[in-house]
Order: C-alpha cells, then sequence, then structure tokens
C-alpha cells in the first residue's frame, strides 16, 4: 500500500486531472524500471506472524533496518511505520507484510542487485531477532484473527469499507503479498498501447507467478488464491479495464474513470480523515460531506489514484499488479518480463498484435483460468502455456534488443532473469504445482514445512 502522496497544490482547474498524469510522460533515455515486493514475516518459534510491537516484531525489524542500514524512519502518530533511504521506501501492508518499493533504476540488473541487498538486510535483522520472512500470494496457514493489524490510519478506513462492498477485501489486506513493477510511457499514445497489453497479458503473469495454492491449512482449489481474492473484492475499483480497449481511450478517459470510483480518505496534517464511500466529484465542487466547503489538491488527487486497484494501473507511471509474491529469482523475472514487452517498440508492437482481436470477455475468462490452473489454463481454444511461451519469446527479443549489460559488461543483455520463466514454460509447472506436490508428497499433508523451506 502507498505512503501519502506529493502531488501539488490547489487544483484550480478540471484540465490539471489529466495533466497530473501526462506530466509522468518521459523520453525513452529516462525510462526506469521500479521493482516492489511484499513478504509475509513470522516468529520462527510459534510460526504465527509477527505483531508490530515487542521484541519479535515489526516494529523491532523497522528499528533494525533503521539502525544497522542507514534508513530513515517514517512516523504515523508517533510511531514508526516505514522507512526511507534515496529513492527507495520500506512500508507495512495491513497484515504487517513488509514491502520495498525500489527506487526507479535504468537496467534490470541494478533492481535484482536492490532486490538482493534489501532481503541480505532483512535476513540479518529478522535472524537477530528469531524471525523469518517467506515470499507467496497468499498466508498458508494464517486465519483473519490470527493478523495483527499495523498502525497506520489508511487502513483502519480500509478494514471499515471492505465488508461494505465485496466478501473477500479484507483477505487481500491481511493475507496476500504480490510483487509488482513500475514502468514508464513516452507519450498519451505509449501509455495507452501499452495498458492495453499490460492489461490483456496480465492474466499470463498471474499464471507464471501463482503462488498461493493454500490458504487457512489446506489446499484452496486455486493456484493463485490471491488472484481470486481480487475478483470479490471492490468492483468499483478492481478488474481488467474493458474501457481502455475502447475508442478514445487516453489521460482524460482514465482520469473519468477514476473520478467514478469512491473514496477512502483524505490525508491531512498526519491524519487520515474518513471520506468513504464519498466522490472526489464533490470534491472538487467543494461539496465532499468529510470537509465541507474545501477543494482538493493535487496531493488529495495523487492519494486517490493509489485507492484504485485494476489489474495494471496508470498514475505518473505504470503498474503491473498481476503477480503472486513469490521466491526471489521470481521478484527479478517480473520486471524483466514486462521491461522486455513493453520498454522495445518492436516487442510492444508484437504484444500487441498478439492480444488485439481478444474481447473483452476472453480477457475476463483467462483472468479466472490463471487464477485456477495456470498455465494449465484454456480458454476459446488459447491454452495458456502456449500464450506464455509466445509472451517469453517477444519479452526475451525485447531484452535482447534492449541490450543493457550487467556483471562490468560481462553480461551482454537482461535476458537471463527470464530463465525461471522459461523453466516453468517447459514444464509446464509454476511454483503453486511445486508447492501442492510436497504438500501431497513429501510433507505428507503438515504445511507447516512450507516454512522451514521457503523463506528467504
Amino acid at each position: 500500500m502507498s505512503i501519502p502522496q506529493a502531488g501539488g497544490g490547489p487544483i484550480e482547474r478540471f484540465e490539471q486531472l489529466a495533466e497530473y498524469l501526462e506530466a509522468g510522460c518521459k523520453p525513452r533515455a529516462d525510462w526506469r524500471v521500479g521493482t516492489e515486493h511484499e513478504k509475509f514475516g513470522y516468529c520462527k518459534d510459534t510460526l504465527l506472524p509477527l505483531p508490530y510491537d515487542g521484541p519479535r516484531s515489526i516494529r523491532a525489524m523497522l528499528e533494525g533496518l533503521r539502525d544497522r542500514f542507514g534508513w530513515a524512519p517514517v512516523e504515523e502518530r508517533g510511531r514508526i511505520i516505514g522507512l526511507v533511504k534515496g529513492q527507495a521506501n520500506v512500508s507495512l501492508e495491513p497484515g504487517g507484510q513488509l514491502e520495498l518499493s525500489g527506487a526507479p533504476l535504468e537496467t534490470i540488473h541494478q533492481t535484482c542487485d536492490e532486490v538482493n541487498a534489501h532481503l541480505r538486510e532483512v535476513k540479518a535483522v529478522a535472524d537477530g531477532i528469531g524471525a523469518g520472512f517467506i515470499g507467496l500470494g497468499a498466508a498458508p496457514i494464517w486465519t483473519h484473527e490470527q493478523m495483527p493489524m499495523m498502525p497506520k490510519g489508511r487502513y483502519e478506513l480500509m478494514t471499515r469499507y471492505m465488508g461494505q462492498v465485496g466478501t473477500t477485501g479484507t483477505q487481500m489486506m491481511y493475507r496476500t503479498c504480490t510483487v509488482q513493477v513500475n514502468l514508464d510511457f513516452a507519450s498519451e499514445a505509449d501509455m495507452v498501447q501499452k495498458l492495453r497489453v499490460a492489461l490483456a497479458l496480465q492474466p499470463v503473469a498471474t499464471a507464471l507467478f501463482a503462488n498461493s495454492p493454500f490458504f487457512e491449512g489446506r489446499p484452496n482449489g486455486f493456484k493463485s488464491w490471491r488472484s481470486r481474492i481480487w475478483r470479490d473484492l471492490d468492483p468499483a475499483r478492481t478488474g481488467m479495464l474493458p474501457f481502455v480497449f475502447e475508442d478514445g481511450m487516453g489521460f482524460q478517459r482514465y482520469v473519468d474513470y477514476a473520478l467514478d470510483v469512491p473514496m477512502y480518505f483524505v490525508y491531512r496534517d498526519g491524519r487520515y480523515i474518513d471520506a468513504l464511500g464519498q466522490s472526489f466529484r464533490d470534491f472538487l465542487a467543494g461539496r465532499l460531506p468529510a470537509l465541507p466547503g474545501e477543494k482538493p489538491t493535487l496531493s488529495d488527487w495523487a492519494d486517490h489514484l493509489t485507492t484504485i486497484f485494476p489489474e495494471a494501473r496508470i498514475k505518473r507511471f505504470m503498474e503491473m499488479r498481476g503477480a503472486d509474491g513469490g521466491p526471489w529469482r521470481r521478484l527479478c523475472a517480473l520486471p524483466a518480463f514486462w521491461v522486455g514487452l513493453l520498454y522495445d517498440q518492436g516487442a510492444l508492437d508484437a504484444a500487441w498484435d498478439l492480444v488485439r482481436d481478444w474481447s473483452a470477455e476472453k480477457r475476463e475468462k483467462l483472468r479466472v483460468a490463471a487464477s485456477v490452473n495456470a498455465l494449465q489454463a484454456e480458454v476459446e481454444g488459447t491454452r495458456m502455456q502456449d500464450l506464455a511461451r509466445e509472451a517469453l519469446r517477444i519479452a526475451e527479443a525485447g531484452l535482447k534488443a534492449r541490450a543493457r549489460p550487467g556483471a562490468g559488461g560481462l553480461v551482454p543483455d537482461e535476458t537471463h532473469f527470464l530463465n525461471i520463466l522459461q523453466e516453468s514454460v517447459a514444464t509446464g509447472k509454476v511454483p503453486a504445482d511445486e508447492l501442492l506436490e510436497k504438500y501431497h508428497g513429501e510433507w505428507q499433508g503438515d504445511l507447516t514445512r512450507i516454512y522451514a523451506e521457503y523463506s528467504y
């Protein structure tokens, strides 16, 4: 979840809303890669989630990272709830999931180095307090009642609202983890083409990264339970955004959509003011019940954009949101997959050719099928394994054309970060398949073994 945004001053013209998004346009030379990933912390002796307070806790983790590795604290109401270093930050999800929001970097080599450095720091602090961290799409055993709530005002409001608009919102908040990548666009037309490809192929990412086959101690019938949860969360702010594929799509059309998403809050003077279900359109007119007579700033608009959760979304950059959290190799593979598809024009055109004739119904069916069967899914004659193979072929060509070397020039490009995904396509197996095989085989139904074998 995002921290409060710094978007700018008063909104005096309606056009500023679209102009805010358009200001994210960058020339190709300035395009960057930002990787975010979440992970579950737990006590090694009890295997229960880390509480916020205590000697083995989220607070102890944040303070340890602050004191040992030079992160600056972020506080809310006098309590540490995040960290900042340069352009990167560490934040908390509602149930104590620890998230790294990486800096915008030039290459996947750099972003993978950043991920690895972060995981080393987390392990060093966690080992010292008897804690562990694991990358999965959903908490495999813990119940809702066992989950702590982090001391963030945003989450208090969201928790209250989730039960009013869907059935799985609090499951998403407290018991899921994702990995995502943030990418840039050059122009409105470039944004539209990238967003269309990103939404259409998000089910492929869901399939390749599916890593949540367990929930509350047993198999749940899905390869990605995290993806399943998102379908019944809040239809006003989730999904595959069919309007993106219609004529007239652009920044203003996305603004129109975002304005119709009910608000969560307004952030003022370190506090989250309850605006649950209220309208940003009313806010623009000075008629917001939460702040009567007051009009929004661009920072308020930036905050509102962080409360919209489709499978891919735009702010001043684009976020790919369809993948489960997972093992470290896949944390580096996700940016490679999307950079390969979207940052080379030839690859982007090929990816669009692959999906341009699909209907909204097919895109949604692929999304559902990916959550159930991952690479074994099939929709309207399209086999997910074949689709993933073709998407990876395009991504690999895109990374080769990008030709960004690493390891001091010893590695010619970024294609090796796709290797783990190529293995999945070759075998038809993703992390969820491996976990299920172990559960039904050598683990003999003892799901507690997942912690020792799959923690970072």
